[in-house]
């Protein structure tokens, strides 16, 4: 794993988003329907794939919410192992539902379900009413400064300091591009936008790996790291490097929602060529390979 470029996600690599972005999916979902999920169960979205966009996870979760109110009796571990079986993403999780309830309850449960507004009422959590002006471009209806301050980093700066000394490093993440800026400002992480993918310069998101192996070529790489905090990150990777003559090199990192022994087995599973505890140990491992 002699590599010459490395690739960063941002949410539970450089921030920490348990009390953000994880928040705002639950209590979307509370304020326009009544009911939720538990934020644990959140983790089983991300790990069947195809929920890198928040926002698509909060459609899918509140659909279970929903149907579950009328006829569907599955748990949420057996509603995301279905998800899984039709190979993740919201237009499974919207199959599983239409393919289990009757007509009528079908009827019920797509007309009380309301994307959009599950978006906006996310962005208004999330942003805050100030950042949600600017941002969005509207007025708020939600009092809050925004969950998006509740981001502790969790990288050090010299282990940025490192990475961008010895290598070239870009980034690829779901997020928007303006909450992307916000998040690596903080972080310490200065790079050009053009050594970065958001959710708005491709519309796939991950795992297709487009925008990981347009880095790759952008900075003449012929082996290139790519460390997340989600199996669909290590997917990314792997799928890199079954597309194209360059290497990648999948590197899982256990400070996000997949922790401890657990954690480590499924990246493994997903095909990681390393997992770390953080990403402050990716030096290191690069170094010693």
């Amino acid at each position: 794993m002699q590599v010459d470029a490395v690739v960063l996600d941002i949410d539970g690599v450089l921030v920490d988003v348990a009390d953000s972005y994880r928040r705002a999916i639950v209590e979307s979902i509370e304020r326009l329907y009544g009911e939720t999920i538990d934020r644990s169960v959140i983790q089983q979205f991300k790990n069947v794939g195809g929920f890198n966009n928040d926002w698509e996870l909060t459609d899918a979760a509140a659909l279970y919410v929903l149907a579950s109110g009328d006829g569907f009796d599955a748990t949420i571990e057996e509603f995301t192992d279905r998800i899984a079986d039709r190979g993740g993403g919201p237009e499974a999780a919207e199959a599983v539902v239409r393919d289990t309830l009757s007509a009528e309850a079908i009827e019920t449960v797509f007309d009380a379900w309301d994307p959009d507004q599950l978006r906006d009422v996310f962005q208004q959590l999330y942003l805050g009413a100030d950042l949600y002006r600017g941002i969005e471009d509207r007025e708020p209806r939600i009092a809050t400064a925004g969950f998006i301050n509740d981001e502790p980093v969790i990288v050090e700066q010299a282990t940025l300091d490192t990475l961008q000394a010895e290598y070239d490093v870009g980034v690829v993440t779901g997020r928007p591009a303006a909450e992307a800026d916000i998040a690596m400002e903080r972080a310490g992480l200065d790079i050009p936008d053009s050594d970065r993918f958001t959710m708005d310069d491709w519309e796939d998101g991950k795992p297709d790996p487009h925008a990981l192996m347009t880095l790759a070529e952008q900075f003449d790489a012929d082996r290139t790291a790519f460390a997340g905090d989600t199996l669909d990150d290590v997917r990314t990777a792997v799928n890199a490097d079954a597309e194209d003559d360059r290497a990648y090199d999948g590197i899982g990192v256990l400070t996000g929602g997949l922790t401890g022994e657990d954690g480590r087995q499924k990246f493994n599973g997903a095909g990681a060529s390393a997992v770390v505890e953080s990403v402050d140990d990716l030096p290191e491992l690069l170094s010693s390979c």
